[in-house]
């Protein structure tokens, strides 16, 4: 048994939809901590209008009974308010729109965005074909279908939880010993989710200045999993490893280039000595631990007990106001790239919506591992297995 989802919908078109299959039956769903995980994506300094006029809110259409799953499909709406603007542009219907304007063409691509990758994919002369559903507002159906995996991890006793550790290079050396404890404090109208608010204050001078330039920027985003037993996730094959999963699903969101997990790339630099976690045993609590966590919580592709830190490192938004030089796709001719309603940085949604993704890959693994069509089922194997590391 593991979890699965599918998105669909275009930034610009009716709606976003998730298709999340394999929860247990019997979990609690709670709709407005899916609509508060939906708000959360919407904030952070430096994004655009567009947040303002969303106000985003999933409607579950399947799935769900009386406030708790069947085991059956998940169906999660969340509509497009823009749309109304947007009807004749994003219209399914054959449609012929004579004017330029209006029609919203898109034929000078912008670097760094998928527009003309995906044209020459595609064979298609309007590159909104391709920017409509490479858009980022994809990640809201993501976000709704990740509170639904944070509310299962709950069920479990674990949390995901994000923090921003570096704007435009704000600080030159970002931290790597953020605790728990710090995160869970950042206060809930933090501009920007870091822990350090004089920190903070001069990530948001950066913001500002990049504004006023009429550029971009790009950060450093870390997601934390609190409470992870050992044993998620297997060695035995190459797509099984958790840390190659995780991986991943941070890669996919827009925009992120890089990915690390626990010391990172540091790991190349320093000796055996500096690197790995030595093991201990604490005989009243009967478990094993470790007094640093340089792995990242992960060792072979398995859960090792220890919190997992996973960053993303995300480039800054290929949309710029000061557009850079492209090349029109019709006439060849030399030509400022296209300008599509954009943020100036997007990286504490970014941490969002890492945390969606590693709470799906973690629920995932977490099926895998303990199965059960009904969530007390799955809790009673869980418990089964807790009791198994307290007897190893």
């Amino acid at each position: 048994m593991t979890i699965r989802f599918l998105t669909a919908g275009e930034s610009h078109g009716r709606a976003l939809l998730a298709i999340v299959e394999g929860f247990p039956s019997g979990l609690p769903v709670d709709v407005e901590f899916v609509t508060r995980e939906l708000r959360r994506r919407q904030q952070g300094f430096g994004r655009g209008a567009r947040q303002r006029i969303e106000q985003d809110r999933a409607e579950i259409l399947s799935g769900v009974r009386h406030g708790r799953t069947l085991g059956s499909p998940i169906a999660l709406l969340i509509e497009n308010r823009d749309f109304a603007n947007w009807r004749e542009v994003m219209t399914p219907e054959p449609r012929s729109v004579e004017d330029e304007r209006k029609a919203r063409r898109v034929v000078r691509p912008r670097p760094g965005h998928a527009d003309l990758a995906g044209g020459l994919k595609y064979d298609t002369h309007d590159l909104r074909d391709i920017l409509e559903r490479a858009s980022a507002r994809e990640t809201a159906a993501r976000v709704a279908a990740g509170a639904l995996a944070k509310l299962l991890l709950r069920e479990f006793n674990i949390e995901v939880s994000s923090h921003v550790l570096m704007v435009g290079g704000v600080p030159e050396h970002p931290r790597a010993d953020v605790s728990w404890e710090e995160i869970q404090a950042i206060p809930e109208d933090s501009p920007l989710r870091c822990v350090d608010r004089e920190l903070e204050a001069q990530m948001v001078a950066r913001i500002e200045e990049a504004m006023r330039t009429g550029d971009t920027l790009g950060g450093l985003f870390e997601v934390v999993a609190h409470g992870v037993p050992p044993g998620l996730g297997a060695h035995t094959q190459w797509d099984l490893r958790l840390d190659g999963r995780l991986a991943q699903a941070l890669m996919s969101i827009q925009g992120v280039k890089a990915v690390e997990i626990g010391l990172g790339m540091m790991a190349a630099y320093w000796p055996g000595s500096r690197v790995h976690d030595e093991i201990f045993y604490d005989h009243a609590e009967r478990r094993f631990y470790r007094k640093t966590n340089r792995a990242g919580g992960l060792e072979g592709g398995i859960s090792n007990g220890e919190e997992i830190r996973i960053r993303g490192y995300m480039k800054p938004l290929s949309t710029l106001r000061r557009p850079l030089r492209s090349v029109n796709i019709l006439t060849k001719e030399p030509a400022d790239a296209a300008f599509e309603r954009s943020d100036v940085t997007a990286i504490t949604a970014a941490g969002v919506i890492g945390e969606a993704m590693v709470a799906l890959v973690l629920a995932q693994a977490l099926r895998e591992k303990f199965g059960g069509d009904s969530l007390e089922e799955m809790k009673r194997q869980f418990s089964a297995y807790r009791e198994q590391l307290r007897a190893y």
